[in-house]
């Protein structure tokens, strides 16, 4: 496997008044194409800037981050965000969805920024809901969706441009048990079809439908731990 995501040395440091803070201390990783890698730490831990940066949300204050092999801090604003639309698919604990936008028209977001003709993007929108068990919810709002729901529409807005990153955030955090675990389901299928992902997330038992945990704590990663029977379905 070729490696898709490498971070040198990375660190973040954000001025907070008269104070310096740390987010990450010389944060070095990489993570492989078609990888599926869980992140774990408290909170404060820097796991949410790591992601951050690794999506071409946030700049490093130093270090390198290489996408592809392509330094990411050499690219133009555009570019970053023709990379955050067409390459990388969010997930996030909240959703985030538009309340007043239906689930059809969520998940054409994306497919809106990229220029995708109204037709086609209605049908490639209709598929992806498809593809995550959503026949016959396309024109609910998230308001009338369930929250297992809410997140396969998110999930479908994610895969729609066919990325080849996930980052997901916490994507089971505001889930019971039983929606969890169909939700990571859906992450492990969406792995084998060789979509890399890295998830953050709390819980060991997520954690662990991963092949990888990346341990973080006080902005360094301190280790990690290879699940040698990841959860398979």
């Amino acid at each position: 496997m070729n490696d898709i995501i490498v971070t040198e040395n990375i660190h973040k440091v954000y001025r907070m008044g008269d104070v310096d803070v740390h987010a990450l201390r010389g944060v070095s990783i990489t993570i492989k194409k078609g990888e599926f890698v869980s992140v774990m730490g408290p909170s404060g831990s820097g796991k949410s800037t790591f992601m951050n940066i690794i999506g071409c949300l946030d700049k490093p204050t130093s270090g390198r981050y290489l996408l592809e092999g392509i330094e990411a801090s050499t690219l133009s604003s555009d570019q970053l965000a023709e990379i955050r639309n067409k390459k990388i698919g969010f997930v996030f604990q909240n959703f985030n969805l538009l309340p007043r936008a239906t689930a059809l028209e969520n998940v054409e977001i994306p497919l809106i920024y990229s220029g995708i003709p109204t037709k086609r993007r209605m049908k490639l929108a209709m598929d992806a809901l498809a593809m995550l068990g959503l026949e016959g919810r396309e024109h609910h709002f998230p308001s009338q969706l369930s929250g297992g729901q809410q997140q396969r529409v998110a999930i479908a807005r994610a895969i729609v441009n066919e990325p080849q990153v996930i980052l997901a955030d916490e994507p089971t955090g505001n889930l019971d048990t039983t929606t969890s675990i169909e939700i990571m389901e859906i992450f492990k299928n969406l792995n084998k079809k060789g979509i890399t992902i890295v998830m953050i997330t709390h819980e060991k038992e997520i954690a662990a439908y991963a092949e990888r945990i990346i341990l973080f704590r006080d902005g360094k990663a301190i280790g990690e731990e290879r699940i040698e029977q990841a959860i398979n379905l």
